[in-house]
């Protein structure tokens, strides 16, 4: 990766954050814009500074961070939102996954794991902690009401390119299952963010679990 990512740090604790900034700024493909204690205080610098990450924490003064996520995701959508927390709370996954986040990372995880994390987000890959991927599976199993007029709208290729999205797979892999082009996948893609009104690959993944997409053939 040749250009820098630009970073915003969204979280209450003072000390964590002095942390997690020194280790950032560590990378040479990394820097620190800015930092907010608050979730308020971090909508207003994500708007004014359009980082290409942020990461944020859940619970927070002033403005929770689902509803700092929700303005966040709505005022830059080209930012990949991540979320940093303790929270191993199924509920609040799933629902930072609905409002758009790029991934939900614990606070507990290793370092590589963090900044691989980063760079893979900055690519358009949805992440998740190892242990947060089974609940967010166990509480989407239960289908929702579908609706046939959206997944109607999707051609054939495109509804199996959403399969793989809710297995996490990239672009890069897709293409290789589905032996397309990478550029093409990239097009089936944003062509089922648009059919489906949707606004991250995070959310057309939940989308496909919820419809049962996820256990198509490899």
């Amino acid at each position: 990766m040749s250009e820098t990512v630009r970073i915003l740090l969204v979280d209450d604790h003072t000390l964590f954050r002095s942390g997690l900034k020194a280790l950032l700024q560590r990378q040479a493909d990394f820097e620190v814009v800015a930092e907010a204690a608050d979730g308020l205080e971090g909508v207003k610098l994500a708007e004014q500074l359009r980082p290409d990450v942020v990461l944020l924490d859940l619970d927070m003064p002033v403005m929770h961070g689902r509803e700092a996520l929700a303005q966040i995701v709505d005022a830059c959508p080209d930012t990949a939102v991540l979320m940093l927390t303790v929270s191993e709370d199924g509920e609040d996954l799933t629902e930072c996954m609905r409002l758009g986040a790029r991934g939900y990372l614990l606070k507990k995880i290793n370092t590589d794991f963090l900044l691989s994390s980063i760079r893979r987000a900055v690519e358009g890959d949805s992440v998740l902690s190892p242990e947060m991927t089974a609940k967010l599976v166990a509480r989407l199993r239960q289908p929702v009401q579908a609706k046939p007029t959206e997944l109607d709208s999707l051609t054939p290729r495109e509804r199996e390119t959403l399969g793989f999205l809710a297995r996490g797979a990239s672009n890069k892999e897709i293409a290789r299952k589905l032996d397309l082009a990478e550029s093409t996948v990239k097009v089936h893609v944003q062509n089922i963010l648009r059919k489906l009104n949707l606004h991250s690959r995070v959310q057309a993944a939940v989308y496909a679990v919820e419809h049962g997409l996820d256990r198509a053939q490899d």
